[in-house]
């Protein structure tokens, strides 16, 4: 049986472009580090527009953030292997 990919979840807004950064980043990691992104837009939803507001993108796994800005590759690995 294989191995059910993780879950990152990718908090962005429309026209952000290091959002669209960070979303073509973590592409080029997801088939080596078997993980998927669900990407959430924080202006659908007012109590995420306000935890985020101008952080966006933040990158969260397991309900820990991992990065914000800029994607981190160590911060991303060291999240995924602390599991």
């Amino acid at each position: 049986m294989s191995e059910s990919p993780r879950r990152l979840t990718l908090y962005v807004r429309s026209g952000c472009s290091l959002c669209d950064d960070m979303r073509d980043d973590l592409a080029l990691f997801s088939d080596e580090l078997r993980f998927e992104v669900n990407v959430v837009d924080i202006d659908g939803d007012p109590a995420l527009r306000a935890r985020h507001n101008v952080r966006v993108p933040v990158l969260e796994y397991a309900d820990h953030e991992v990065c914000n800005y800029f994607l981190d590759p160590v911060a991303l690995r060291s999240a995924l292997a602390a599991e």
